[in-house]
């Protein structure tokens, strides 16, 4: 696939290879060190679960209202790189500091500041689509830095987990390992993205002056929030489709060591398991990006959430690592292209020189809002006092995402019309 790309969009690419084995570190190894660190405190698993979650939340809530606000600063001429460099830079020394602090308080806090930096780094990098791709070419693009952020995140994430397990058998002192896993991930995740530091120029922009740019911003997104409503259902209708499905997608990705060992699954498997679900997610978003130029998007968007709602079904019936494993490669098929084509399908229909303005509202209906299957969890287990109902009762999110999905593409056909 990247001998099909040019210089830049190579780089755009790379971004995704660089930070996706934050991701993955924030799925396994920095909620299991954080455990540790708890215990070490005395800390009991009720109180670390509890603390944990309302990191998530303060990560969530400060993303959501800070998403839109810098990503329509964004689209002022000149302001995307250096933004998206100070996100960067902050993330990457944030990551590698969780690695050396001594207390849990400490740790929570850095992982609070690195999380939000690389969430809004997100919603920068995902606007800048719009400057690095022609329309016919987001789809493949979008589907390839998805495909090779899972495979690439294997790389840095074998030597993290290497030196995790290497501590676990007292080959050397776990503290030491802990370092050199978060130095593995800081120095991946800052080295693969000097391309897009170096080849990225912001061409879709809004003029400004200067003194005025932070009030013309918040001007201009209370017109298009109005805008979007009134004129462009066929966002809005998206974004809300978006909402739901997507949620349900990060649930179930974030929550998939917490539900293995809830369920009494063995730690390094689960970790091998996912380990080889990136390699999965690989090839599936590499087929997904191909079939896009075949069919449409919307169509290919609506096959995924089937897989998914299909996954919440499987859940029910999963108690073996086994079990864990074929539910894990499913996921695996459809979690690459679902966040690729969203992504991509969503650049399309959006206007170019305000892509910055957009993604921060897109970046809250998405990650923003990744609130709504941990609380569905939560309540159908306090309930029901199953793991494996609460995990089937995210089907909920997919049935409503969509049918309005399909909404925001009837809407989008009487637009053309």
């Amino acid at each position: 696939m990247f001998k099909n790309m040019n210089k830049t969009e190579r780089a755009w690419v790379l971004y995704d290879v660089g930070n996706s084995v934050f991701t993955l570190m924030v799925s396994t190894l920095i909620p299991i060190w954080f455990d540790a660190l708890a215990e070490d405190a005395g800390i009991g698993s009720t109180q670390y679960l509890a603390m944990w979650s309302y990191a998530v939340s303060i990560v969530t809530i400060i993303t959501a209202i800070l998403g839109p606000i810098l990503g329509s600063i964004s689209d002022n001429k000149g302001a995307r790189k250096p933004m998206f460099s100070s996100m960067l830079y902050t993330g990457v020394a944030g990551c590698i500091l969780m690695g050396l602090v001594p207390s849990w308080q400490l740790y929570i806090a850095i992982f609070i500041i690195a999380k939000c930096c690389y969430q809004l780094s997100l919603v920068l990098y995902d606007s800048m689509l719009i400057d690095v791709a022609a329309p016919e070419r987001m789809d493949a693009l979008s589907s390839g830095g998805y495909a090779y952020g899972y495979l690439g995140s294997c790389i840095p994430f074998i030597g993290a987990l290497a030196m995790y397990l290497l501590g676990t058998m007292g080959k050397i002192p776990m503290k030491l390992a802990i370092f050199f896993a978060f130095l593995i991930a800081g120095v991946w995740w800052l080295a693969v993205t000097i391309p897009l530091l170096k080849n990225y120029r912001q061409t879709h922009f809004v003029e400004h002056q200067k003194s005025a740019a932070l009030k013309e911003s918040f001007s201009r997104l209370g017109r298009t929030l109005s805008r979007m409503y009134r004129d462009e259902k066929h966002i809005f209708c998206f974004l809300l489709a978006f909402f739901f499905y997507i949620d349900g997608v990060y649930t179930i990705i974030d929550e998939a060591v917490a539900i293995g060992t809830s369920l009494g699954l063995d730690t390094t498997g689960l970790l091998v398991v996912l380990l080889l679900t990136q390699v999965v997610a690989f090839a599936f978003a590499t087929l997904f990006g191909k079939l896009s130029e075949k069919y449409n998007t919307i169509s290919l968007i609506s096959v995924c959430i089937f897989g998914y709602f299909g996954v919440a079904i499987l859940a029910l019936f999963m108690h073996t690592l086994w079990q864990f494993g074929i539910m894990a490669f499913v996921v695996g098929m459809f979690q690459g292209a679902i966040q690729a084509l969203s992504r991509s399908y969503y650049a399309s229909i959006i206007p170019a020189e305000s892509s910055g303005e957009y993604f921060g509202i897109y970046d809250i209906c998405g990650k923003g809002a990744s609130f709504v299957g941990t609380m569905l969890i939560a309540i159908t287990v306090s309930i029901t006092g199953s793991i494996n109902i609460s995990v089937a009762a995210l089907g909920i999110l997919f049935v409503i995402g969509f049918l309005l999905l399909r909404r925001s593409a009837v809407h989008a056909k009487n637009r053309k019309q």
